[in-house]
């Protein structure tokens, strides 16, 4: 081992030439999964360090449709201080309703508000005088982006419903805002005292209320919002401490670091082609030593662990250029985004996602690095000294290195997932992705073995180099196409789920929603409908009755939780929305069972959204107990229904019979299609005659939607690229393999008499039909994963952005042409004499 040692710190002293791909590939690998482990830590401790102030205390328990019960209350009390929080949503408007109207999320605070945290305010020097009414007026504490919508300034009057406040303040920034979740409209702050005066709050409102508890020093939030829940089993709210304060949020950032990690993972299984190339390279060249120290008696290990050591520091070295990276990326985000980010971060140097994608680099290292050195140390004298290191990896200790190697990373990959079934299903995808492309790139030397005999020229000498021993086509098909690959998954997602929001859902979904119609309203309110829309057709209006419920019993028994998937849980553990209908609408869609008569009287009867029936095992016939309107109520479920919610139409996840709710006098809901003048025309004359009931623009969510959509995916674009980059530098390192052959090879087409030009022709021709092949292949390749995502996971539909699929092959061929011709430049630029002497 010493004198291994001292060999191998003499060849290294000559410099890392042969070793730049080898460096790049790793680092590039290394530092993408180590920039989204990193970023992802980084927002997750930002969350945590200031998780008591966005749930605003630490524990909140929410409750919908209902206050809470004094015994609640008292229970709160008991565990420490509290605040008392009511919300509701409701239109508000310009004095005497003049100017725009617009849905605003209206939160009646107590004087104890906010428990952790600060609300900042402009115009206000605090929150309660802000809040406090003078001259019978209420305050408010109003965002600037409702301000601006309604044309008001500080200290203007305006309506929320048809209740005067009077904007004394505007909201900076709240403490809980994040904790809240996602919001219809901008938030307006007041009283809880003035909320229950405005009679916004009643037994029919869709209203909310949230105490959020300070607990004393040493409790355990999460433990007490279990005991709560406990405590009262039939109350129907949600209690969180402040390991859930951002609603939901840490579970996109694990998932969205996943996935980003996997594109990482992608780029260094990408790069590990070129890793395997630069090590072959690298020992090529060393053939004559090899060679030597075999013949003067050195053994297979002593060469093992000559190359070894070299291979371990400059793969050492590579994991570490890549962690540096993968390290800075936090700061360098908060230096781009500085105070645009939309949640909290805290910027650090996090060892466990170094210490995760070090060892992913370094594994992924051995797994290509120790088949060429298995062959290098088996390679007896007499064959180096022909310059043949070719031949099989003879089974020894490299063998079970590289197996070992391997295991380690699938491990590794599946401990890190979210779960074992998503690791092997992205693993078998990535290695039958590998394995379709290395056949790909064995089919296109064939190929291109054939068509040369149907060609002249220029093409002819690129084809017969396509179809060589030492083709591009086969390493750079696999690396390159697993690039273009991801890129063009995430492509086509992203072409297909903006496709729904900007134009499928526009043109099926409702363009507003309005809630809160009286139903002794009903007709007036549909007149007016049809004064700016015209005739009142299915296809553009509909008015349902609506309330809010959810499944409390199944078969008698109390709703089993845990035997239902995480992802239909919200249909039982809150209030979804519920209809109740006499007959059948056009797009009823029951797949099981059937629907009432239209004039049916009986026993209660229910309709199910099929996915959520199929997650509680229910089947037409079953008893169901659903909770609503404060009493429970028993039914049989007459069918299942195939439920499509981005549809225009009664899109309710369950639906009652006309005669369950007889004589409960329903507030109702009403969808309709409109154009931006019709929104606008109806907006102004339903604040003239109905200002209470509520209107939610699905236009602006959509919008909305867009542009928080189309941030995301340029990250993961981004993250998509560095793969397309590892593809690019193994291509880069095949280039580099060959440069000794191609010098000859160019130098021999000179003296034949082929010209500069024609040289350079021919390679160009070769390398941009390796681009060619690799894209087209990763392209299909994409579209094949992509599909099912589509389809199966989004439910959307198919929809191909063709310019980015033409950018993206356009892209793989020009830079594959571009770097065929860089290596034709440096093999032209000897002359043919000294070459050919060499040789």
């Amino acid at each position: 081992m010493i004198l291994s040692l001292r060999f191998a710190g003499r060849e290294l002293r000559s410099g890392v030439a042969g070793f730049r791909i080898f460096l790049a590939c790793l680092a590039l690998g290394v530092a993408a999964l180590a920039a989204a482990g990193s970023t992802a830590e980084a927002f997750r401790q930002g969350l945590a360090s200031q998780s008591r102030a966005i749930l605003g205390g630490d524990v909140a328990v929410s409750v919908e449709g209902r206050r809470f019960t004094r015994d609640e209350q008292a229970a709160f009390a008991r565990l420490g201080p509290v605040t008392d929080t009511l919300r509701v949503r409701a239109m508000a408007s310009g004095p005497a309703g003049e100017g725009d109207r617009r849905l605003a999320e209206v939160r009646g605070v107590d004087a104890a508000y906010p428990l952790a945290g600060a609300v900042k305010l402009t115009g206000a020097t605090s929150l309660a005088g802000a809040t406090a009414t003078v001259g019978g007026v209420a305050g408010a504490a109003v965002e600037p982006e409702l301000m601006a919508r309604l044309h008001i300034a500080l200290g203007e009057r305006f309506l929320i419903g048809d209740t005067p406040f009077v904007a004394r303040a505007a909201v900076a920034d709240e403490p809980d805002r994040l904790g809240r979740g996602f919001a219809l409209g901008p938030g307006i702050l007041i009283s809880k005292a003035a909320l229950e005066r405005s009679g916004l709050i009643s037994s029919d409102a869709l209203f909310g209320e949230t105490v959020r508890i300070a607990l004393p020093p040493g409790a355990a939030p999460a433990r007490t919002a279990a005991a709560l829940t406990r405590a009262f089993p039939n109350g129907g709210f949600r209690a969180r401490g402040r390991n859930d304060a951002a609603a939901g949020l840490g579970q996109l950032i694990d998932q969205l670091e996943f996935f980003l990690s996997f594109i990482g993972l992608a780029a260094l299984l990408a790069g590990g082609l070129g890793v395997s190339s630069a090590v072959t390279t690298y020992l090529n060249a060393r053939k004559p030593s090899i060679a030597v120290l075999k013949a003067l008696g050195a053994d297979g290990p002593l060469i093992r662990n000559l190359y070894l050591i070299q291979i371990g520091a400059l793969a050492a070295l590579g994991v570490a250029i890549g962690l540096a990276i993968g390290a800075a990326s936090p700061y360098l985000l908060g230096w781009i985004a500085r105070n645009r980010l939309p949640v909290p971060v805290l910027f650090a140097v996090y060892p466990g996602p170094l210490v995760r994608a070090g060892l992913f680099g370094l594994l992924s290292a051995a797994v290509f690095s120790l088949a060429p050195l298995a062959r290098a140390r088996s390679t007896p004298p007499s064959s180096l000294f022909r310059k043949d290191l070719g031949g099989r990896v003879a089974f020894g200790p490299e063998v079970i290195a590289l197996v070992l190697a391997a295991a380690g990373l699938v491990v590794l990959t599946v401990v890190t997932a979210p779960s074992a079934l998503v690791a092997g299903v992205m693993l078998g995808g990535v290695l039958a992705g590998f394995l379709a492309l290395w056949l790909v790139g064995q089919a296109a030397v064939r190929i291109a073995g054939a068509l040369r005999r149907f060609a002249s020229g220029s093409v002819r000498i690129g084809l017969a180099n396509l179809a060589g021993p030492g083709a591009a086509a086969r390493p750079a098909s696999p690396s390159n196409g697993i690039g273009v690959a991801l890129l063009t998954t995430v492509v086509l997602i992203q072409s297909s789920l903006l496709s729904e929001v900007r134009d499928v859902a526009p043109e099926t979904a409702p363009s507003m929603v309005f809630t809160q119609i009286a139903p002794e309203t009903g007709p007036a309110f549909d007149a007016d409908m049809a004064a700016v829309l015209g005739p009142l057709t299915a296809g553009r209006y509909r008015r349902y009755p609506f309330a809010t419920g959810r499944i409390a019993m199944i078969r008698g028994a109390p709703v089993d939780k845990g035997k239902i998937a995480r992802g239909q849980r919200w249909a039982f553990d809150q209030d979804i929305s519920i209809s109740a209908l006499g007959a059948a609408p056009s797009d009823a869609g029951v797949v099981e069972g059937r629907w009432w008569p239209a004039d049916y009287t009986g026993p209660p009867l229910v309709m199910l959204d099929a996915d959520i029936a199929h997650a509680a095992a229910l089947k037409p016939g079953d008893a169901v107990t659903v909770s609503l309107l404060g009493r429970d109520l028993d039914a049989h479920v007459a069918g299942l229904r195939k439920v499509e919610r981005s549809q225009f139409g009664a899109s309710f996840p369950i639906i009652l019979d006309a005669d369950a709710l007889k004589g409960a006098n329903l507030r109702e809901i009403a969808i309709a299609k409109t154009t931006r003048a019709q929104e606008t025309a109806i907006l102004a004359r339903l604040g003239r005659d109905f200002p209470a009931i509520n209107v939610i623009s699905v236009r602006e969510q959509l919008e909305a939607a867009t542009k928080i959509f189309d941030q995301l995916a340029w990250a993961v674009r981004g993250a998509a690229a560095v793969a397309a980059l590892a593809g690019l530098l193994v291509l880069i390192g095949a280039i580099a393999a060959t440069a000794q052959a191609r010098t000859r090879e160019a130098a021999v087409l000179k003296v034949l008499g082929s010209t500069r030009l024609q040289i350079l022709a021919a390679y160009c021709v070769e390398y941009g039909a390796v681009g060619v092949i690799a894209g087209l292949a990763g392209v299909l390749l994409g579209g094949a994963a992509a599909y099912p995502v589509i389809t199966l996971v989004f439910h959307t539909r198919w929809a191909v952005d063709w310019s980015g699929i033409v950018a993206v092959l356009a892209s793989v061929a020009g830079v594959a042409a571009v770097a065929g011709g860089i290596g034709a430049f440096a093999a032209l630029a000897r002359r043919p004499a000294p070459v050919l002497r060499s040789e």
